[in-house]
């Protein structure tokens, strides 16, 4: 079976195109979404995916109407794959895209190696800014909780006999724990 898959971004734009695209490919059961593609929450394409079952083909207008990255839809492609659905892409760019056929499955192969080699820069940038951070001395992850005032007055208490760790810990609004790090440091 041939389930179509539409979106438009916006209440003002018509999916009327799009609808009788996917009717002319065979498309008997047409699922739609109003949104952005970046939304996670789309009910369509959700009931969309729910419906496919193995031998059935998802059909989209344009590869961009399914996700906003490589990576969004070679995820797709992979869970579609995982269930023996195929993949078909009307027009635009991925047009040559139809999982049901060899040169189609070609394709999507390289697009999925893009998609590796996109994920391993990003990853090698992340990773080459996190190094520079440090080496300028930034902290990195979540904000820490005690300021070294804070430390110094928790030091304080507890050399002057007026406060346990626990305490000290209690009167700053962290956990024993979280102190006893931050007195080692």
């Amino acid at each position: 079976m041939m389930i179509g898959y539409a979106r438009v971004s916006t209440d003002e734009q018509n999916l009327a195109l799009q609808l009788d695209a996917l009717r002319a490919a065979g498309c008997n059961v047409i699922f739609e979404d109003t949104g952005s593609g970046a939304d996670e929450n789309r009910k369509g394409l959700a009931d969309a995916l729910a419906r496919c079952a193995a031998g059935d083909v998802l059909v989209a207008w344009k590869l961009d109407r399914l996700g906003r990255s490589t990576l969004d839809l070679v995820g797709l492609v992979e869970k579609l794959k995982g269930r023996g659905v195929g993949l078909k892409v009307l027009t635009g760019e991925g047009a040559s895209i139809d999982t049901t056929r060899p040169e189609g499955k070609l394709i999507f192969a390289v697009f999925a190696a893009f998609a590796e080699f996109e994920r391993e820069l990003i990853r090698e940038r992340t990773m080459a800014g996190m190094r520079a951070a440090k080496r300028r001395g930034r902290h990195l992850g979540r904000p820490r909780k005690l300021t070294p005032h804070k430390i110094d007055t928790a030091r304080q208490l507890i050399a002057d006999g007026k406060e346990t760790k626990a305490g000290a810990a209690a009167l700053l609004g962290v956990d024993a724990v979280t102190l006893r790090r931050a007195l080692k440091d």
